[in-house]
């Protein structure tokens, strides 16, 4: 198979989930013309995975838009300390929780800390995730898959029912799911797996919850540079990463954090059991 046309720095980091500042170029997490107009105004959310990424984007925004933000990461202090400094200089209160939520107990520990610090929840985003490329499918062992769903999808299921003792009518769930999840992926067969999880939960959870007034949504983004991407592939394939999209590029994180904002606002209050696409218009070739 011909190589891809390189269009990133090619690059490595050794362990997930990865560190932002250590990438190069950092990814974009706002745009600098993007004007918040209140649309979240004192509403609470609660963004796992924040530290960076597209986590960090989505509370950025959130925090520009007038909520107070609350942000659970694993183990990365220093990209959640930057997460933090961003959200609280466009004037917001910012709660950053370290934890690890495959665990259960850790998972509702976390809702009822982001609850009584903060006074609410209104909008709960699961967004945090780990992936594991094989080359060989004999190389994806069963304590992998396991480990791989209890973080990627167990545990929005555990946040999910400890945010429903809070979340008001009004309130919703946004959930990050993948193109990998409706397209598959040759290396990355457990995530992607999870993705597809995620995406039916979505579908469910909407139907379920739609008599209680709470909405359940989903982003599905394409490849986007975060600091996931050179903590799970090579530097050859980090180098080409989003080249076989239409549009030939990665898309930055400031490019799908407002449909995250879109989905928890009034503006898509009609919107429940949807998957919105942010992929750079698919891939050229599966």
């Amino acid at each position: 198979m011909a190589s891809k046309k390189p269009v990133n720095p090619p690059q490595k980091q050794e362990r997930q989930p990865g560190r932002q500042k250590l990438m190069h170029p950092e990814p974009v997490t706002i745009r600098d013309d993007y004007r918040g107009s209140g649309k979240l105004q004192d509403k609470v959310a609660l963004i796992t995975g924040g530290d960076s990424g597209i986590g960090r984007a989505v509370a950025v925004h959130f925090a520009r838009e007038g909520a107070k933000v609350a942000i659970a990461y694993l183990s990365e202090d220093t990209d959640a300390a930057e997460t933090q400094r961003l959200v609280e200089a466009e004037g917001a209160v910012c709660l950053t929780v370290r934890t690890d939520l495959s665990s259960a107990a850790n998972c509702r520990k976390l809702v009822e800390k982001v609850a009584a610090k903060l006074g609410a929840l209104d909008v709960l985003v699961n967004n945090h995730a780990q992936q594991y490329p094989v080359e060989e499918a004999e190389e994806l062992t069963p304590a992998r898959v396991r480990k791989t769903f209890e973080n990627n999808l167990f545990s929005f299921f555990y946040l999910t029912d400890a945010a429903l003792e809070h979340l008001p009518k009004g309130g919703c769930i946004i959930n990050t799911g993948s193109v990998t999840g409706a397209r598959g992926h040759r290396t990355l067969l457990d995530y992607a797996s999870t993705k597809g999880a995620i995406h039916a939960m979505t579908f469910s959870l909407a139907q379920s919850l739609a008599e209680r007034g709470i909405r359940v949504n989903a982003v599905a983004p394409g490849p986007i540079w975060t600091p996931l991407i050179p903590a799970s592939f090579d530097s050859k394939q980090v180098a080409e990463f989003g080249s076989d999209t239409l549009l030939k590029r990665p898309g930055q994180p400031a490019e799908v954090a407002p449909a995250y904002v879109f989905l928890a606002s009034q503006d898509g209050s009609f919107i429940t059991g949807q998957l919105i696409h942010i992929n750079g218009g698919g891939y050229i070739s599966a």
